[in-house]
């Protein structure tokens, strides 16, 4: 039995989220099926993260066990033969028998682009947020340090999601323009459902100036999820990178 590890880069704009669900279109289960049609083994594809609906990710980590006598960096190549364009494996390779691809990691980056000018993209419109508004990005920078460290995020998370704390430990946030385009990278050791779009939320508030930079504390602080205001939308969240 083999541990195969996946690098996968996704455009999840016609997905619903990773996970596979009855009824719905989802990444995981597009996968599974062309790893099926190459080997004929069913396989049952771990997924480092829970990816919702138009949700993209450029370094997606997956793994499964197989019997197939393929080698591991073979499946990089068999595997998107089968799969529609917009599902890519990157790399793949044979893993340490324990490797988990959910379990054995320890931190994610997130990074949400924002595109700040007053009419949309044609090209980008699947995979950037648009704000019309002029945002501040020194506001907005300084706001991010509030952030870091170890808090509980309970008003960053969606309510109705389970878990056993809302604890969590930020290691970055950063935000880079790039001419009108604004970038907010979040690195931590978990996130909480939702958590960096309502993250980018209170940013793009304190960006407009309704809110000051140190209200971001205050909000942590309260656990009130009213407080943090709404969830942005997922085209422009793209699971960036993950460590192990």
């Amino acid at each position: 039995m083999k541990n195969i590890k996946l690098i996968i880069e996704y455009d999840g704009t016609n997905y619903s989220g990773w996970q596979k669900q009855k009824n719905a279109n989802t990444v995981q289960a597009e996968i599974e099926k062309a790893i099926k049609k190459t080997t004929g083994e069913e396989v049952d594809l771990i997924g480092c993260s829970r990816t919702d609906k138009g949700v993209h990710a450029t370094n997606y980590v997956a793994s499964f066990n197989i019997e197939s006598t393929i080698p591991g960096d073979r499946f990089t190549y068999i595997i998107n033969n089968k799969l529609p364009k917009d599902i890519v494996i990157i790399s793949s390779q044979e893993a340490e028998s324990d490797f988990h691809a959910r379990y054995s990691c320890t931190g994610k980056t997130y990074c949400y682009t924002i595109l700040n000018r007053r009419v949309p993209s044609a090209i980008y419109r699947n995979c950037s947020y648009l704000v019309k508004e002029k945002l501040d990005v020194d506001r907005m920078a300084e706001a991010c340090n509030y952030f870091k460290g170890t808090h509980d995020f309970e008003a960053f998370r969606t309510l109705g999601s389970s878990v056993k704390t809302t604890v969590r430990t930020i290691y970055e946030v950063k935000i880079e323009k790039q001419d009108e385009f604004i970038k907010i990278y979040v690195s931590g050791d978990g996130f909480l459902y939702n958590m960096v779009r309502i993250m980018v939320g209170v940013l793009i508030r304190v960006g407009r100036g309704k809110l000051e930079p140190e209200d971001v504390k205050k909000i942590i602080d309260s656990k009130d999820r009213n407080k943090a205001g709404k969830v942005m939308p997922p085209m422009g969240l793209k699971l960036e990178n993950v460590f192990y």
